[in-house]
């Protein structure tokens, strides 16, 4: 087989499909009866330089594959299969490797250095292969050009794949002195001197230390200055990659050098190529982000304790920086509007401009003003646009005091230029720039309205002509809409300024979702967001209007169902106009649902409503799928004990999103669902939680689910313990182990990165949510003591996350809760082991002095329960 193997290889790649399957059989078999085999050849195939370079690279792509998936679990096992494989095979495959990153043909160079940092993401993390880093730097400067482009290559591929602790300081020094070395000026090679800069991206998280000492930082901030002039395009583009990175990642230490990298950055933006420009802009962007960071967590009182003081970095340099962003605006591209994924300079140059408009507030406005009056009006469209664009951008930011006036004066001029320009660019913009007007000026917060009795009718006339208009342009009038209904969200239940016009919006809403073209420039998925939220924030006085949508409704998501023989196009937008109209349905049952007497009214349509629900579930359409599911979760919230009809036919469709690993969004939902209907059902949902136990703990079992569905299946747990009470005494055994091992898994991995901390937040949450719905499901039950065996441990749980002090607030409200639930069940039994508790009096005393009310609020209640406990 081995010597065939280039062969199959290249048939692998035929055109002729037969040819090409009976290649990728040869190959899976090879791969089942031998491995060790397989990859051995692979390796000899991809370092073998008389072979053709097709059949190179797909061998390396094969052993690339083979190391490393996307999906969480398939990854796990890949991993070990290749811990496992003999290490006489490992050492020949890492060798044939090495080699071909000498190999005169590029494309097996690039190969191998990605294969390489695969195997040193799986070993090095195990003390594997600690000569690998050593062998790749040995003489670097000695080897020809392309030897060290792909050994610079591949050093950037292994820091992007291993975390900075499994590297030691002394190899990451010298990996950054070969980088940097590779990118400097004296490097006459370019592909080196790309391969370097490239490398450096990567290679930054791992610079610490090198970025803490002056003398190291200096010289590589000079190197990466140096190579934003490289007369090559890739290499200046890759050096501002570098600039952008070092600003976020070590913007505490850029004030030396912000000047220098302005002037760089503002003549790139002015005379370079587009790709290295938008780099440019992306660096001032990146300052943008950082420093609201940075004031939102302290909220601009910085005391000398303060980790990260605040340079004020973009305020210093407004006075060029917004000339410079202004000029870009006036570098449209004539069909960005068309095009979903466009970016250009003028889209990144607006794009930071309402970033420094966040940053500085109203220092901004001065600036900015007199470019939008001077360009307004000008007959060319360009300028017409920049001007507008400019005044959308610095919308959000500085405060309704600076911007109101101005907005008075704006609005019916962009009404009526709404109306009228001759030009699609300018008109589109105009009506992005009417909807920021309404969603940061417009609200019952704000002293002074921008909206008042005598323009409403106008600026909705305005917007329903708007929506006739070409898709761009309507999709961003429905926008406005949206917002300018947002506004009224809490004019109070009775009326709304919208009331007079509800029966015409929602006919043009309409009317727009069955345009022909409604499918480009995501115009009908704008067209429903915008129905269903002028839906939400209606009164009471058009209750019956919204109640005449219902049957309207149905009747169109009736008619996609009954559709036949459809082309995959016409199906995939029959799947998408069946998400959406169940969407719709699910924002009209919340809302008549929440008031008694439109309830009783509603309540006639339930039952066809459900049918269609449930035909939903026969498509394939996973958007589909989950918005129904979500719809039949209001409904049952809004029936309540009527939906226990439902359930002999819903509970197989139930049992079936539980069961959707791949979707796993449509899983997360129907477990929301699950708890959407025991708060409906209580009691009553008893006959289906043999099933629904038994799926969820399958679900929490399997490593195929993805990670984020676990939390709400234990929160779920703790809603079926509160509907079925005592009954719950059955699971126990099952669930509570499943929930310790959880709780002691969460409490140590939170503070590896962002994500990281965000999920195990979200776990510990579910886990008390577990806890307590239990608790207060027995509570008053005679089988209380069921769960005094438990109650250690859950303790246990609660000291260690307050030990660890990295609990968000959502986790220490429910955390503090759950204390307050275990001494109001368990009662005096509870009393002695929260006294031994380490730190359940700190816990309680912190949460009770707490700023926030909720946390305060659940700390009291607590407090109750525990006098009660210890007192007995």
């Amino acid at each position: 087989m081995a010597a065939e193997v280039t062969q199959i290889l290249l048939n692998a790649q035929a055109v002729d499909g037969t040819v090409r399957k009976q290649a990728e059989e040869s190959l899976k078999q090879y791969q089942e009866q031998n491995l060790p085999s397989f990859l051995l050849s692979l390796g000899g195939e991809l370092a073998n330089d008389e072979k053709p370079v097709e059949s190179r690279k797909l061998a390396g792509l094969i052993l690339k594959n083979a190391l490393d998936a996307k999906e969480q679990h398939r990854k796990f096992e890949l991993v070990q299969r290749w811990l496992s494989l003999d290490s006489a095979v490992k050492a020949q495959i890492k060798s044939c490797l090495l080699k071909t990153l000498t190999s005169p043909a590029h494309d097996a160079r690039s190969t191998a250095s990605q294969v390489i940092a695969k195997v040193a993401g799986i070993e090095l993390p195990h003390k594997q292969w600690p000569e690998l880093i050593g062998a790749l730097l040995s003489n670097i400067h000695q080897l020809p050009s392309h030897t060290k482009q792909a050994t610079l290559e591949t050093l950037g591929y292994i820091c992007e794949e291993v975390s900075s602790d499994v590297v030691e300081q002394d190899h990451v020094n010298k990996i950054l002195t070969a980088v940097v070395q590779g990118m400097n000026a004296s490097e006459s090679n370019n592909d080196v001197r790309l391969a370097a800069t490239r490398a450096l991206y990567n290679a930054l998280g791992f610079a610490q230390a090198n970025f803490s000492n002056d003398m190291e930082r200096d010289y590589i901030m000079r190197v990466v200055c140096e190579a934003t002039l490289s007369p090559e395009v890739k290499i200046r583009q890759a050096a501002f990659e570098c600039l952008v990175a070092i600003s976020s990642t070590y913007y505490e230490k850029l004030a030396p050098y912000i000047q220098d990298i302005f002037n760089i950055t503002a003549k790139a933006v002015k005379e370079d190529e587009e790709p290295v420009a938008l780099q440019a802009i992306e660096f001032w962007s990146s300052i943008c982000d950082e420093e609201i960071d940075i004031l939102e967590e302290y909220g601009g009182d910085f005391t000398g304790d303060s980790d990260i003081p605040c340079f004020y970095f973009i305020k210093q340099a407004l006075p060029v920086l917004i000339p410079m962003l202004l000029e870009t605006l006036l570098k449209q591209e004539e069909d960005q509007d068309q095009d979903e994924g466009a970016w250009n300079i003028a889209m990144a140059g607006g794009t930071c401009l309402g970033l420094v408009a966040r940053t500085v507030g109203d220092d901004i406005v001065p600036l900015v003003m007199p470019f939008v009056e001077e360009n307004i009006t000008k007959p060319e469209w360009r300028q017409r646009e920049a001007a507008t664009y400019a005044f959308g951008s610095i919308l959000e930011g500085p405060s309704p005091e600076k911007l109101v006036p101005l907005v008075n004066i704006a609005l019916n001029f962009m009404l009526s230029a709404l109306m009228k320009d001759p030009n699609n660019h300018v008109k589109d913009t105009t009506a992005w720039t009417l909807g920021r007007m309404f969603e940061f000026l417009h609200g019952s917060t704000l002293e002074t309205p921008i909206i008042n009795q005598a323009n409403c009718q106008q600026i909705i006339n305005v917007l329903i002509q708007s929506m006739k208009d070409v898709p761009n342009v309507a999709e961003k009038a429905c926008g406005a809409l949206y917002f300018l209904a947002q506004g009224y969200e809490d004019a109070g239940p009775t009326s709304s300024p919208l009331t007079p016009f509800f029966q015409e919006i929602v006919q043009a809403l309409l009317t727009v979702s069955h345009r022909e073209d409604a499918g480009e420039s995501r115009l009908r998925t704008a067209a429903y967001e915008t129905l269903n939220e002028v839906v939400r924030c209606s009164t009471d006085e058009t209750a019956p209007m919204v109640m005449q949508l219902v049957p309207l409704i149905m009747m169109e998501l009736h008619q996609t169902l009954e559709a036949q023989k459809l082309t995959t196009d016409e199906r995939e937008k029959q799947n998408e106009i069946q998400g959406l109209l169940c969407g719709c349905l699910q924002v009209i049952i919340q809302k008549l649902g929440s008031s008694e007497q439109t309830k009783y009214v509603f309540m006639q349509y339930a039952d066809q409503m459900m049918g269609l629900f449930l035909r939903v579930f026969a498509i394939r359409s996973a958007t589909a799928h989950e918005e129904a599911m979500l719809a039949i979760g209001a409904l049952a919230y809004a029936t309540g004990l009527d939906f226990g009809k439902y359930m002999p036919e819903f509970y197989k469709y139930l049992e079936m999103g539980l069961q959707n690993f791949e979707d796993y969004q449509v899983c997360a939902i129907t477990v929301g669902v699950v708890g959407d209907i025991c708060r409906a059902l209580e009691e009553k949902i008893l006959p289906y939680c043999d099933g629904i136990m038994t799926q969820l703990l399958k679900d929490l079992s399997s490593n195929q689910l993805h990670r984020s569905v676990k939390p709400p299946i234990f929160s779920c747990f703790g809603d079926i313990a509160l509907a079925i009470g005592e009954s719950f005494e059955k699971y126990l055994m099952y669930a509570m182990p499943m929930l310790q091992s959880a709780a002691e898994l969460s409490v140590h991995t939170a503070g590896v990165d962002d994500d990281m901390t965000e999920y195990t937040n979200s776990l510990r949450n579910g886990i008390l949510e577990a806890y307590s719905g239990i608790f207060q499901g027995f509570k008053g039950s005679p089988k209380t003591q069921l769960l005094m065996p438990y109650a250690p441990h859950v303790l246990q749980f609660l000291d260690s996350l307050y030990m660890e002090k990295d609990m968000d607030e959502v986790v220490s409200k429910t955390a503090i809760g759950v204390l307050g639930d275990l001494a109001d069940t368990l009662g005096s039994n509870a009393g002695p082991l929260i006294q031994q508790s380490v730190s359940s009096k700190d816990f309680l005393n912190e949460c009770l002095s707490s700023d926030d009310h909720m946390i305060k609020e659940s700390a009291e209640w607590a407090k109750l329960a525990i006098t009660k406990a210890i007192s007995f």
